[in-house]
């Protein structure tokens, strides 16, 4: 989609960019071959045109930085397919709700093949290095959740890269509610032990693990683990749909 894609381009908003589409030019390689179809300024389309190139020579680079600073927040799940070799699937638990008083307990991470867990009290301050690895981020509700908290206790994260905050895109193809209820939606299923678990279940697991019991954290880091290895198969099922809803809006 990344390719099919000119909001980020400077001057371009969404109407222009529905206005190419509906000339019959999606990518960015018919643009630049096809450029009379369009109906704009001269001066305009060589505008575009070179923001193209640019645009071409940034992809090669697989420089995410430019286009998470071109694309608005709500559009970089447009990047997924062509910087899915370098993505970090990411979920956190907590002590509670708010940043300011309350801590994380436990970090994951998922790339794909492998999961990395990451515990309060044993390895959490690994995750600064971990997360520099990744030109792509991928939560569900991560934008107001997971990254204040992140940012709360390690302010260093800039979090510069492409995220994807699953939320937004899901509801605005029809999969609305929280991540749990988007799974059964989808037929994902959860391991009979973490079934019907929450995030307060989450809390309740970490004070029982604070308090010597090594099973509970053993439970905690399997549901976590879970969010993040089903966030993958969510992006990987409702991808075709995000991409046909924008080209039809």
């Amino acid at each position: 989609m990344l390719k099919n894609t000119y909001i980020h381009i400077p001057g371009v908003g969404k109407a222009l960019e529905q206005k190419i589409w509906a000339s019959g030019i999606n990518s960015w390689d018919e643009f630049l071959e096809m450029e009379d179809r369009i109906s704009i300024p001269p001066s305009r389309k060589t505008r575009i045109c070179e923001e193209i190139k640019t645009s071409c020579r940034h992809l090669a680079e697989k420089d995410c930085f430019f286009f998470s600073q071109r694309l608005p927040s709500a559009e970089h799940w447009r990047t997924y397919s062509l910087f899915s070799d370098s993505v970090a699937f990411f979920d956190i638990e907590t002590t509670g709700l708010s940043p300011a008083r309350d801590r994380i307990t436990v970090v994951g991470i998922y790339d794909g093949n492998e999961s990395k867990m990451y515990v309060r009290g044993i390895n959490l301050d690994d995750i600064v290095e971990e997360f520099s690895k990744y030109r792509l981020l991928v939560s569900f509700n991560g934008a107001r959740f997971d990254i204040p908290f992140i940012k709360s206790e390690f302010p260093e994260l800039e979090f510069k890269q492409l995220h994807i905050d699953l939320m937004y895109p899901l509801r605005r193809i029809g999969y609305g509610g929280g991540l749990k209820n988007i799974e059964k939606v989808l037929g994902i299923r959860r391991s009979e032990d973490t079934d019907g678990m929450d995030g307060f279940d989450a809390v309740r697991l970490w004070r029982q693990y604070e308090k010597g019991d090594k099973g509970a954290l053993d439970l905690l880091l399997k549901y976590n683990r879970e969010d993040i290895v089903n966030l993958k198969t969510i992006i990987e099922l409702t991808y075709p749909k995000m991409v046909e809803k924008a080209l039809k809006t």
